[in-house]
């Protein structure tokens, strides 16, 4: 399957490293790729890269979904994880055809994710062979924690970004995951975004940016 997607050219025109936003459930690339704008003037050679997830969202027509959450859009548990391990797959497909398109290699490359698509990129990222540069989820959670030990091929660094009032993944996921993750030899960094709910605030988004020049600068 080949995913639709949006691309931010590397403002010096030469691409050295790459991100690659996952959206959440609902949504669509376009939605997080704005974050380019505020990142890329301190990110130079980076591209940007925004695509959408695979299936039409049950819940609204004009987004799209990784896969099914069954309390939001009455899918069942058989659905949710047949579709989480079928998007599992067409993303890390998606991630090596666009590594081998713009010429970067693994260890240049950051994943972004948001809520559905934190939980998406936590879960594709230690199970790809080559190490990439990190992960930064925002509002996510670990989906089947008790899975990593087995099934981690490589430890990238991971940033944790949670709202302390989010009413849709709850709080108390960032530590379950960020425990998890320690647990499993991840160097693994937080940040609360106070006063926050389930959304992206700009204290959020200048510690991502540090996350990123120390990764990727």
């Amino acid at each position: 399957m080949t995913l639709t997607f949006g691309r931010t050219a590397p403002a010096s025109g030469q691409a050295d490293s790459m991100v690659i936003f996952v959206h959440g459930y609902g949504a669509n690339g376009a939605d997080l790729l704005d974050l380019a704008t505020p990142l890329a003037g301190h990110l130079p050679n980076t591209v940007f890269i925004a695509p959408d997830a695979p299936e039409p969202c049950l819940n609204n027509p004009m987004g799209f979904q990784w896969f099914a959450i069954p309390r939001l859009d009455g899918s069942t548990e058989e659905e949710m994880r047949e579709g989480f391990a079928r998007a599992s797959d067409v993303l890390q497909q998606f991630i090596d055809a666009r590594l081998a398109e713009e010429a970067v290699t693994p260890e240049r490359l950051v994943l972004v994710g948001f809520s559905q698509g934190s939980m998406m990129s936590l879960h594709v990222a230690p199970r790809r062979l080559d190490a990439i540069a990190g992960v930064i989820a925002f509002s996510g959670r670990l989906i089947a924690p008790e899975r990593l030990e087995k099934e981690t091929l490589s430890r990238p660094p991971v940033l944790l970004v949670h709202g302390d009032q989010d009413q849709m993944v709850p709080f108390d996921e960032m530590g379950l995951a960020g425990n998890a993750l320690v647990a499993n030899g991840f160097e693994t960094f937080g940040h609360v975004m106070k006063d926050t709910g389930h959304g992206i605030s700009p204290d959020g988004v200048s510690v991502a940016l540090s996350f990123l020049r120390n990764r990727l600068g």
